[in-house]
């Protein structure tokens, strides 16, 4: 065997052994709120999404992200989105975009696959208004 050969069969060696190491050393539970907050933080930071403001028997608390729901087997799942909206952001694109997201980081950051994801738009938001000099 030539020199570059053998050192691919032995980098091959060592990630065999490596993921050996890892199947030894147990398991991996995600509890379904961290699962829930990395699809939250995934619909928040598509470009078009914004915080809604927040009211309680019509008194402002502040603003608020996108809130999802899970169902379905921890492989398996279906996410319920419901988000607000830059106004006059194209909604069917942004929304395209928010389930793309959605779908990438819960495979890349848990390894889960969703089957689903339904979005519910709740509020169109204006852009804040600007100062008109004159």
């Amino acid at each position: 065997m030539s020199a570059p050969a053998t050192e691919r069969a032995e980098a091959a060696t060592e990630r065999t052994s490596a993921a050996d190491d890892a199947a030894e050393r147990g398991s991996l539970d995600i509890d379904r709120a961290v699962l829930r907050k990395i699809a939250e933080h995934a619909a928040d930071g598509v470009s078009g999404t914004t915080r809604a403001p927040r009211r309680i028997v019509g008194v402002g608390v502040g603003t608020q992200g996108s809130s999802a729901r899970l169902t379905g087997p921890d492989r398996e799942l279906r996410v319920r989105l419901d988000l607000a909206l830059r106004y006059p952001a194209p909604v069917r694109d942004t929304v395209r975009e928010v389930r793309e997201r959605v779908r990438e980081e819960l495979s890349r950051q848990a390894g889960c696959r969703v089957t689903a994801v339904e979005v519910t738009v709740s509020a169109l938001v204006p852009a804040p208004k600007r100062d008109r000099v004159e």
